[in-house]
């Protein structure tokens, strides 16, 4: 079994806890940079790549900042992330909208800031007809289509099923029906965008996709009469969150879908077609930490250890089953003797972020490093039980900490509720140590 190494030692981590109570975000500055660096070369080949960043999988602007700091774009699915990009100053083609059962006003605000704008159902035609009239406007010249070719598709697993169990896009049918429709709207570049997956393992999947779609994209020119400018391969490429996972080497998936490209599009005349990805998972999620204490132990059917974070700070273990690796700091070299469940304290059995897990002997005050959480994991949070979200943090590549997020307080909590007297008594948690 390989082994996962934390990006923190445990001096660094016990020195951030003295100054943010844990638990706490830690995200790793130069892994995601470098990441950001080995996506770029995988896909130098196609003039015009862009990853477009899933704002959804960490929106915090510290880290959309750092992935889209050489001209990449950002990939957001609701007015409010809209909302965080334009305060950015993100706006034009480098916001790809990808929403579903989508209201009419969110694609107004869209709109208005020129995003282009993937369409998930035919019916959304009309709806982006009824926008451009609210926001008199012109048509854009530049729409997307998200389509779902139904069928099965092997690398499907237990988080994305298979297609046609999934509620986003439209059939290959409506799809050239849609781009008529655009086509007839003045609409003059299509783009092309699927996720049938998500979070695989092996080289397989995006040249599989990346296959569909160009032969998609053929048809849809010889049939609609229309240019396809882009193909978007969305997300999908996932990560090792388990030790003896073989990490996804992108560059090779990079060399597949550019055989793809060699073999389908260039020889339909459609070398020009613009390539873009939405890699969330993939460009943050081994480089984030959730760092939480040991505050109880507890021996009854099962041996128990009591954290301080719970299902609250990371749903994805109750909600997926999902595995993620965890460290004991300080004894990252012993044996693992003994199995764990590791529980959080909401009022729920589920809130569980590890079962039966072989780890050292652990004691109450041991720091827990819970790996590959950078994608998915903070953004999942609520609270349940009152408990409140913990601060997001940054390991910068000079070795400082920058706190790029807070952590809630009681006065976040009641702050939508009309109790404001209760609330301004209460004691207020700091964030930060003195």
């Amino acid at each position: 079994m390989s082994h996962k190494v934390p990006f923190a030692s445990v001096g660094q981590l016990e020195a951030i806890a003295a100054r943010y109570p844990t638990p706490f975000y830690l995200y790793d500055e130069a892994g995601i940079r470098a990441n950001a660096a080995r996506v770029r070369e995988a896909f130098s080949w196609s003039p015009g790549f862009c990853e477009y960043f899933a704002v959804k999988a960490t929106p915090n602007p510290a880290i959309i900042d750092l992935v889209t700091a050489d001209g990449w774009g950002v990939d957001v699915s609701s007015e409010t992330e809209l909302l965080l990009v334009e305060a950015m100053g993100i706006t034009g083609g480098h916001i790809m909208f990808s929403s579903n059962d989508t209201p009419t006003g969110e694609f107004e605000h869209a709109l208005r800031l020129g995003a282009t704008i993937n369409l998930d159902d035919i019916t959304h035609v009309e709806a982006l007809d009824a926008a451009v009239e609210a926001v008199g406007c012109a048509y854009p010249a530049t729409v997307s289509l998200r389509v779902n070719p139904g069928g099965s598709f092997a690398f499907a697993n237990g988080i994305f099923g298979a297609p046609e169990d999934a509620k986003f896009g439209l059939t290959e049918v409506q799809l050239l029906a849609a781009a008529r429709m655009l086509a007839e709207r003045g609409v003059t570049e299509l783009g092309i965008h699927a996720l049938l997956a998500s979070n695989t393992l092996g080289m397989g999947y995006y040249p599989a996709l990346a296959r569909t779609l160009f032969g998609l994209a053929v048809r849809v020119r010889r049939e609609c009469g229309i240019t396809v400018g882009f193909v978007n391969l969305s997300g999908g490429v996932g990560i090792s969150y388990r030790p003896q996972d073989e990490d996804n080497d992108i560059l090779a998936i990079g060399a597949a879908v550019h055989q793809a490209f060699d073999e389908l599009l260039v020889p339909a005349g459609m070398g020009d077609v613009r390539l873009a990805c939405e890699l969330g998972r993939f460009m943050t999620g081994p480089y984030g930490a959730l760092v939480t204490r040991v505050i109880h132990t507890k021996d009854t059917y099962h041996h128990y250890l009591g954290v301080d974070a719970c299902a609250a700070n990371l749903m994805r273990p109750m909600l997926y089953d999902a595995y993620h690796h965890i460290t004991v700091m300080g004894k990252e070299d012993e044996p693992a003797c003994r199995r764990y469940d590791v529980v959080g304290m909401l009022c729920e059995n589920a809130d569980r972020l590890a079962n039966d897990r072989p780890l050292p002997e652990v004691e109450v005050g041991d720091l827990l490093y819970i790996h590959d959480v950078g994608a998915h994991g903070h953004s999942m949070g609520y609270n349940y039980n009152g408990r409140l979200r913990s601060a997001e943090l940054l390991l910068k590549e000079d070795d400082r900490v920058e706190l790029i997020r807070r952590a809630e307080t009681p006065a976040d909590y009641f702050s939508t509720l009309d109790v404001l007297p209760v609330y301004e008594r209460l004691p207020t948690r700091t964030p930060m140590r003195p």
